[in-house]
């Protein structure tokens, strides 16, 4: 496919590129998936600089409407996934009820002293062991979220469990733990290298950071949660209504 653009406009190049990528990503062929011409060959048909190219491409990723993968290419986002946070399901269920398959890329379980911040919500002492569950899961494609549970001792978790299972099913049905209350904390923030190399995305890319802090029937803390998600992939959305 041949692209082209003006350059006796008087409209700039690089406003003229990514008007033209707007246009591009509507194609069926990159709708589905396919991977944008890379940067070089598309500036030289383009006859602009690298530069002036990659001022349109990063207008579009920061859009969310293109992903950038470091080494292979920049293709078209798919739609961006959403969770309510008065959404008492748990991820695996909440994304099985909207029919969007989840894959875990990866599951890491350890035991671990707790850092200072999650001793105090617990209640508990630096030198008492906790369990620790890492996840790094999104849609077949490529991940979107990491995420890092730790769990109170008194839920009685021995790591052995099939936590492929959705988690607060897990905690309900295996040992009584009922989440009924959660208290969250929402920010946007830069990416730092071990969290980029998991979401597969730039080192300094925007990220959505969400803390979560879980308590049972009886208002007892049961899980200290933290997410990473992509901010080109998902959407966070908060519902309230007026009493």
């Amino acid at each position: 496919m041949k692209f082209s653009i003006n350059h006796k406009s008087p409209v700039p190049l690089h406003l003229q590129a990514e008007e033209l990528l707007r246009n591009i990503i509507k194609d069926p062929q990159y709708v589905d998936g396919k991977f944008l011409p890379n940067e070089v060959d598309l500036a030289k048909q383009l006859a602009i600089s690298r530069t002036t190219l990659r001022q349109a491409l990063n207008k579009l990723v920061y859009e969310g409407l293109l992903i950038r993968k470091k080494g292979i290419g920049t293709k078209v986002a798919g739609a961006s996934v959403s969770s309510k946070s008065n959404n008492w399901l748990s991820f695996s269920q909440e994304m099985a009820a909207r029919g969007i398959p989840i894959k875990n890329f990866e599951l890491h379980i350890s035991w671990v002293n707790p850092d200072e911040q999650i001793a105090n919500f617990f209640e508990i002492s630096t030198d008492k062991k906790i369990l620790k569950l890492e996840r790094l899961r999104g849609r077949l494609e490529g991940p979107f979220v990491y995420f890092v549970s730790y769990f109170h001792p008194r839920v009685g978790l021995t790591g052995e469990e099939d936590f492929k299972r959705p988690l607060y099913e897990i905690l309900e049905k295996d040992y009584s733990a009922i989440a009924n209350l959660s208290k969250e904390e929402i920010s946007a923030k830069a990416a730092d290298k071990f969290i980029a190399a998991k979401l597969e995305i730039e080192h300094g890319s925007p990220i959505l950071f969400r803390k979560r802090f879980v308590y049972d029937q009886g208002d007892r803390p049961i899980e200290f949660n933290l997410g990473y998600y992509r901010a080109d992939a998902f959407i966070y959305t908060i519902e309230s209504r007026r009493e």
